[in-house]
């Protein structure tokens, strides 16, 4: 039996809504064009609503704590903000790019039919990511040298390095979070996500609240919160799975998990390699700061942007799961035409929402700082990079999409080496000189960086625009038949 046949995923009628514009003159062309691409975005943002929303509410997590921060002093700001984004940042970029393995193995096996592999491929990943956790310890123990010896100053670093091991658990609820999300984003379980997240959302902005400003706890209350808060939404997911079985793809747990681990290790491996050239690179905007003159002001000021910035980064990271699953899913079930239709779909309603988040900083920007800090020289200068900050909100309205197509498509090492050309020979270099050399400041900085990502995006446009899908439709009947052959059935006896 065909791959087409065996997928759960397409009806007949959405099968044969992509040929309705290959036949007729031009207007019944555009006509049926027109219809697709009203099918298609339903489809996407089915995924994506669900997972912007998700992504959203859990990075509000560390937002609303930052806020809470903030109003605390400029030392808690500071030492909160360079925790999360350099000691937490670097840790969730490793979780979250070995996690995203699984995006390409569980979207296509599900497109394949291959239900049952999904919970093995789960269990492989929580183990390899739980032992990456032991591995990434040190640095969470150790963070204070580590952040002086990239420039950071010695009152920022130590109150950040304070900070850092009471946000130890966080690194293990990161362990298994990715894995869970990624197992029932394939299966288009979104929903369920969206509700657990909005629940402990309500809670964490409470305790939030009660533990930092009511009680005065400061930043040991601000851990104690983000640390109940992720662990919470690990076990109310959990408990979700191993109830509902989610649909026969969790059989309970099996010593599978433990076969072809050096395979799925390589393969996580580049997905980690690839996201966290991505994720390190803007956390490097903040430790780059902090050598500046005058960089507590600096630092807040950066922070800040990011904040927003990483608001803006949601919905692109909730557009990235969406064109992900969509992707893997049409090629597992052999669809190259609607895989490829899908991006173009995708892509258009990306930058039209990137456009708009661009107008909104862009309006707001004598406002916004103040969500964050009633500082006024820190307000100042957030003003000042606001510009930046808009350019940067409109690139990257594109750039994770094309980071989720080539996750979907298996490209992981191709956009890996990308990544590491445009960023750190290009982008990264660029911002020390303009910044430093040039005089700058955390202008020129962010300037050079922004290059980086834009060469990043244009490259990734091209690789899109020029790539055969039906090439990669048979790859991933391959794919899936290397990693569920002879392991899928052993699973099923």
């Amino acid at each position: 039996m065909s791959a087409e046949n065996t997928s759960p995923l397409l009806s007949n009628k959405a099968t044969e809504s992509y040929d309705i514009y290959s036949d007729g003159d031009d207007q019944q062309k555009q006509l049926g064009f027109v219809k697709e691409f009203g099918y298609e975005s339903k489809r996407l943002w089915k995924l994506a609503g669900p997972a912007i929303f998700t992504s959203i509410s859990q990075y509000s997590l560390g937002a609303l704590t930052q806020t809470f921060a903030g109003r605390v002093g400029e030392l808690e700001l500071a030492a909160f903000s360079v925790e999360n984004s350099v000691i937490a940042g670097l840790a969730f970029g490793v979780m979250l790019g070995m996690g995203s393995a699984l995006e390409t193995l569980c979207g296509q096996a599900f497109g394949a039919g291959s239900i049952r592999m999904l919970g093995v491929y789960m269990q492989r990943s929580w183990v390899i990511l739980l032992i990456t956790s032991c591995v990434l310890s040190p640095l969470y123990v150790w963070s204070p040298p580590v952040l002086m010896l990239f420039g950071e100053t010695a009152e920022i670093s130590n109150a950040a390095g304070k900070f850092a091991l009471w946000m130890l658990p966080q690194l293990f609820a990161y362990a298994l979070n990715f894995p869970i999300q990624k197992f029932l984003q394939a299966q288009r379980k979104v929903l369920v996500m969206a509700w657990i997240s909005a629940i402990v959302l309500v809670l964490h902005a409470l305790f939030s609240w009660l533990l930092i400003l009511k009680l005065g706890w400061g930043l040991i209350g601000a851990a104690i919160t983000l640390n109940l808060s992720w662990w919470l939404i690990v076990i109310l997911q959990l408990l979700y799975i191993f109830i509902t079985k989610s649909d026969g793809a969790w059989s309970g747990f099996s010593w599978l998990a433990f076969a072809d681990l050096w395979a799925f290790v390589k393969l996580s491996l580049a997905s980690a390699v690839m996201l966290c050239l991505e994720f390190w690179y803007l956390m490097l905007l903040v430790v780059i700061t902090g050598r500046l003159p005058n960089a507590l002001i600096a630092v807040d000021a950066i922070s800040v942007c990011m904040n927003i910035q990483g608001w803006d980064a949601m919905i692109a990271i909730g557009f990235n799961a969406a064109i992900s699953v969509r992707v893997s899913n049409e090629l597992g079930a052999g669809n190259a035409r609607a895989a490829k239709f899908s991006v173009l779909v995708v892509s258009i309603t990306a930058v039209t929402i990137g456009v708009c988040c661009t107008i909104l900083v862009l309006a707001t920007r004598y406002n916004f700082p103040f969500l964050f800090t009633n500082s006024e020289a820190v307000a100042a200068e957030t003003t000042k990079l606001s510009i930046l900050l808009a350019i940067t909100v409109l690139m990257n309205c594109l750039q994770p999409v094309l980071s989720g197509v080539a996750v979907g498509a298996g490209w992981q090492s191709l956009v890996a080496y990308i990544n590491l050309g445009c960023y750190y020979i290009v982008g990264l270099p660029l911002g020390i000189l303009l910044g430093f050399t040039f005089g700058f400041g955390a202008e020129g900085i962010w300037s050079g960086m922004i290059g980086g990502i834009g060469l990043q995006t244009l490259i990734l446009i091209v690789i899109t625009s020029i790539t055969n899908w039906r090439k990669e439709a048979d790859e991933a009947a391959s794919r899936v038949m290397k990693w569920g052959g002879s392991t899928g059935e052993h699973w099923s006896k």
